[in-house]
């Protein structure tokens, strides 16, 4: 995983975090095994271009007045509607000790029970937990799923072996598999619905002879 310098300041936690925020900075904490927490800021434009082209895992060295801090972001914290982010937690790191993280999943390719026979892929894991060195983070675990027929999916057992990479999860769990595409029954009130109206019958009745035998002799004579 590459390692990039992202600047930071202090941040006096007496202020105002909308004006801090209004100014284009994130608040942040920095914190870890054998470190003191510091309240910081980081520039908002800066942080967010590094996370899109490095991603989420990136090793990042904060740079402050005092020294430079090895760090990954442990927890970003986003705005309910806008997504803006609200707040950042940087864990301190040491490149020579094992840590955990998560890895999102990418399938590559069209499942043959997708692509021929109607079926649907169901996404059950899209992230997954690692263990390994800072240095051996994947960006991504890629899974080729082009091979997958209906009723047939991938567990964490199956994922690519990678040198250092230790996957910590139950391993008979399913990553992803095809279902085949269900069909729903029609309801009764829909089929009742969608029937066809039988055509009105009508008929005369009793009633309606006598109705009429009464209206012919009540007719006067020629």
């Amino acid at each position: 995983m590459k390692q990039v310098v992202l600047e930071a300041e202090l941040r006096d936690v007496s202020k105002n975090l909308n004006a801090l925020k209004s100014s284009g900075k994130i608040p942040a904490v920095f914190y870890g095994k054998n470190e003191k927490p510091v309240t910081i800021s980081v520039d908002s434009k800066k942080f967010m271009a590094l996370i899109e082209k490095e991603g989420a895992n990136v090793i990042i060295e904060l740079k402050l007045k005092d020294g430079k801090k090895t760090a990954i972001v442990k927890e970003l914290q986003r705005h309910v509607l806008t997504q803006a982010p609200n707040h950042i937690d940087f864990q301190a790191i040491s490149l020579t000790d094992k840590i955990e993280v998560m890895v999102p999943i990418h399938t590559e390719g069209i499942a043959d029970g997708v692509k021929n026979f109607g079926g649907t892929m169901e996404h059950v894991i899209r992230e997954i937990k690692v263990r390994c060195l800072p240095t051996e983070i994947p960006a991504k675990i890629n899974v080729d799923v082009s091979a997958l027929g209906i009723g047939q999916g991938i567990t964490v057992a199956n994922l690519p072996k990678l040198e250092g990479i230790e996957y910590v999860h139950d391993a008979s769990s399913i990553v992803v598999n095809v279902l085949l595409q269900k069909v729903e029954e029609e309801k009764p009130a829909d089929a009742a619905a969608a029937a066809p109206a039988a055509p009105e019958v009508i008929s005369k009745g009793k009633k309606d002879v006598e109705g009429e035998a009464a209206a012919a002799s009540a007719a006067p004579k020629k």
